[in-house]
């Protein structure tokens, strides 16, 4: 089986918010929910100074907390190690939620499911599955927001397949957790 993945480049991000609104799409998400929020991170000093976009979904912990905290056994790991939810088990409790140190799980206003990123599973991935920024095979699908980022800055693949596009570039660009060993993530950053 393949362990899913992404990198992340935040050096690439511009902020245009394209992977968030194809994602709000691709899952019939409400304008006011998002699987994707973004932190902006301004440095250095007048007039040198760099505006930093650094967008942040569920990471797809091996080691979830949210999935540790659940009642209903709701949130599990599929055999690919995407963190998914079973909207038939949630409750609504929103243990997830608070647990989530990345928050990551949104409320689903009509429903009362905490929601959060699924890799676009659920929906059978992105707009062109399988081909581009997924493994060297173009085997895999990918999710939408790889699909539509403009500058190229996510890739999608199979982290345990050295020959994947992801693999490769987490080497490459000597990529890191966005919050160090917080967590055993599947989504790296480059910054």
């Amino acid at each position: 089986m393949a362990r899913y993945g992404m990198l992340i480049d935040a050096s690439k991000c511009v902020g245009c918010f394209a992977c968030r609104v194809a994602c709000q799409m691709q899952n019939s998400l409400d304008v006011h929910e998002s699987f994707i929020h973004y932190e902006e991170i301004e440095s250095g000093s007048f007039p040198i100074v760099r505006n930093e976009h650094i967008p942040i979904a569920c990471m797809h912990c091996e080691d979830a907390p949210c999935q540790a905290v659940c009642p209903t056994a709701a949130t599990y790991t599929n055999a690919d190690g995407v963190v998914l939810v079973d909207h038939s088990r949630c409750i609504g409790c929103k243990y997830c939620m608070t647990a989530c140190p990345y928050q990551a799980r949104v409320q689903n206003k009509a429903t009362g499911v905490a929601e959060k990123c699924r890799f676009c599973v659920f929906t059978g991935g992105g707009g062109n599955n399988g081909s581009g920024s997924g493994s060297g095979s173009g085997s895999e699908p990918k999710p939408a927001c790889v699909d539509t980022c403009i500058t190229g800055a996510r890739i999608f693949g199979d982290l345990d397949d050295p020959a994947s596009d992801v693999a490769k570039a987490i080497i490459k660009t000597n990529a890191k957790p966005i919050a160090g060993d917080l967590t055993k993530v599947k989504v790296f950053y480059v910054r």
